[in-house]
């Protein structure tokens, strides 16, 4: 008898280890997949928003009432960055205002990325943004103020429309000569050659007009180290 039991409780002890020692692992495992779990939400909640709209017709009523929209999104779903993605030779003045000032009034940080042309009110809503990137023969200037007989506007709409697009420059801490340059020649017509002055994407880079060159958004990302965040691209509703 006494021999069945020297075999009996070691075999019974050896079982009771092997549970507690399969128990233990698996709290291990579960602990570890709890921690994985929290880290990966934490992250998730981490990670930067990018909102992104487009501006690609004339600035008219449609793109003042667009941005409007489209910032109240951005707004509503807490995006931490706004990216514009425009491409425009220009349009109403009033309306390039209004979009202006809802830019520089806007808490997040917005950049906008020139795809080929910001002319006239386009250049305007440019310097409102916090950073240009310009694509590859980008163009952005010729802000002088037309009639819509295509002739220059006289003299008080040219007043302020450079004294606009010389607060909206040094609001952002670029050189507001050379955005009232794009008003009228006469202002630095050393660099402008007596025209109204126009930047090649080379030449905003040089005069510090712009932050960098870029082939497409994706790549304006990856320069604001913004290649893994969350991307949120605005798009009107049907009864928008």
């Amino acid at each position: 008898m006494r021999d069945f039991f020297s075999i009996l409780f070691p075999i019974k002890l050896k079982c009771m280890k092997s549970k507690a020692k399969i128990w233990r692992w698996t709290s291990l495992l579960l602990l570890a997949l709890l921690f994985s779990f929290t880290s990966t939400q934490a992250q998730q909640e981490q990670r930067q928003k990018v909102f992104i709209m487009e501006i690609g017709s004339e600035i008219d009523p449609r793109t003042n009432r667009y941005t409007q929209l489209a910032l109240e999104e951005a707004t509503r779903v807490e995006a931490d960055h706004v990216l514009l993605k425009l491409n425009t030779y220009g349009g109403a003045v009033n309306d390039a205002d209004a979009i202006r000032l809802r830019l520089l009034e806007y808490p997040k940080p917005i950049y906008v990325f020139i795809d080929k042309n910001a002319a006239s009110a386009g250049a305007l809503i440019s310097i409102a943004c916090d950073s240009i990137y310009m694509a590859p023969g980008a163009n952005i200037g010729a802000a002088t103020v037309v009639g819509a007989d295509g002739q220059a506007a006289p003299g008080k709409y040219q007043s302020y429309m450079r004294s606009i697009m010389r607060s909206t420059a040094e609001a952002n801490g670029r050189n507001p000569r050379l955005a009232e340059a794009m008003v009228d020649a006469a202002v630095d017509s050393t660099l402008s050659a007596d025209q109204v002055l126009t930047l090649t994407t080379s030449e905003a880079i040089q005069h510090g007009f712009s932050e960098g060159q870029a082939n497409n958004i994706d790549e304006v990302l990856q320069k604001l180290n913004l290649q893994d965040a969350e991307i949120i691209r605005y798009e009107l509703s049907t009864t928008d």
